[in-house]
């Protein structure tokens, strides 16, 4: 890719080509599963009659707004739920997952998580750090956590599950689906169904899965193989790089029920939620979002390919099948990992001319590099990558609307690392 417009050096630019054939076997996977999502997505607009009207704005209490429920309808058929919520009001994932947990979860249960320690932000929802103690966190309300650790290579232990889900009985089991700032694999739909079949197996606890930066990876999602509940970030896969803001829940009918009580108010529940013009561009992103996660499995690969060879760690390797959008890369030192988002933000289509810097991010428990010049705002659906400043000193990156804008956007990390002589 030597088109002129970008000053990369030949060394950049024959190592890029080197590992996009590389990735070509990668990416022919990628189309398979995009196709195959794409069209079930479709059949599912064309099953429920989306039409013009479905975009209309409503205000005050929303009563009967038609799209808002046909919307619905349409997030629980294509990730195999009885029900879903799709809502612009959820503010992140984060807030997303929070309302189920509360909505399903009251004193005196017991949560188990079984992937070890989930992602930051949603410690200070449990209430797993002193920090958020007395703001009202599950802890704080008389929610007990409970914590199955992965094993030595970072999957899950079944037979600690098992032995975990017998003590403790608990009423939810939780599964982080992503790897977040780890370096533990992500977990495959299969992994998951395999994990509910053994808590079902012992007890009926409610399984929930964080799904944020699975949807649309494979051909099927965690409800269709047994979980319960599911929730993710419409700045994430499922809005398509489109939805402005928002989140959704899926799910047994009675378990999006009780949640939405905790979005709204007991008594009224789903009922209301005026959507002020919102309405078209969660039906656009959910229709966008197969392809667009194509795309950005799609740069993750030329990722791992591009970096292996210049023999950085990577996770997922180059061949290995993807279970979530993101790709981390070991870049072993505070100095490495700085030139990689300085370089990435630098081909961002948006505030481009930005240097990130390393600061306190919230929800964390150190400082975040972040390189994310996105159409909206924090959307990892869109080219960004993230790491706090710790060991491995990894960066996790994500996202790409289009792989050959994304493609330049890794490029220039690469040179700007070999610019500073740290390749």
């Amino acid at each position: 890719m030597d088109n002129g417009f970008f000053d990369f050096d030949k060394r950049i630019l024959l190592a890029a080509e080197k590992a996009e054939k590389s990735a070509a076997a990668d990416f022919g996977y990628i189309n398979d599963v995009t196709e195959y999502n794409q069209q079930k997505v479709l059949f599912s607009f064309i099953r429920n009659a989306v039409s013009e009207a479905d975009f209309g704005a409503s205000t005050g209490y929303a009563y009967g707004d038609r799209g808002r429920e046909k919307l619905d309808r349409i997030y629980a058929e294509v990730f195999g739920g009885e029900d879903a919520l799709v809502r612009h009001s959820f503010t992140c994932g984060t807030h997303t997952l929070a309302v189920a947990l509360y909505g399903i979860l009251r004193p005196g249960d017991t949560m188990l998580c079984v992937t070890g320690t989930p992602y930051d932000t949603i410690h200070g929802v449990i209430g797993i750090s002193g920090k958020s103690k007395g703001q009202g966190t599950l802890a704080d309300l008389g929610v007990e956590y409970r914590q199955t650790e992965l094993d030595n290579n970072g999957k899950p232990d079944f037979e600690k599950i098992a032995e975990d889900v017998k003590k403790y009985k608990p009423k939810m089991v939780y599964i982080q689906r992503s790897r977040g700032y780890s370096l533990r694999p992500s977990l495959s739909v299969d992994v998951i169904g395999r994990i509910v079949s053994c808590v079902k197996s012992i007890c009926n606890s409610v399984v929930m899965v964080d799904n944020c930066y699975g949807e649309f990876v494979e051909k099927n999602e965690p409800l269709d193989v047994g979980a319960d509940i599911i929730a993710g970030s419409l700045i994430k896969n499922a809005g398509g790089g489109i939805a402005r803001s928002g989140g959704y829940i899926a799910g047994k009918k009675d378990l999006v029920e009780l949640c939405s009580y905790r979005m709204t108010t007991p008594g009224l529940g789903r009922e209301v939620g005026a959507t002020f013009g919102e309405n078209r561009n969660m039906f656009m992103g959910v229709f966008n979002a197969p392809h667009v996660v194509g795309e950005a499995l799609k740069t993750a690969a030329f990722s791992a390919s591009l970096f292996s060879g210049f023999d950085f760690e990577v996770t997922p390797a180059p061949g290995e099948i993807r279970h979530d959008i993101i790709q981390s890369v070991c870049l072993e030192n505070p100095e490495k990992l700085i030139a990689f988002c300085e370089g990435m933000q630098s081909g961002a289509p948006v505030d481009s001319f930005l240097t990130p810097e390393p600061w306190d991010m919230p929800g964390y428990d150190s400082k975040v590099i972040m390189a994310a010049g996105a159409f909206i705002m924090g959307a990892s659906i869109e080219l960004s990558a993230d790491a706090p400043l710790r060991e491995p000193f990894a960066v996790w990156m994500q996202g790409g609307l289009n792989y050959h804008s994304a493609k330049a956007g890794i490029m220039l990390a690469a040179q700007k690392m070999l610019d500073k002589g740290l390749i």
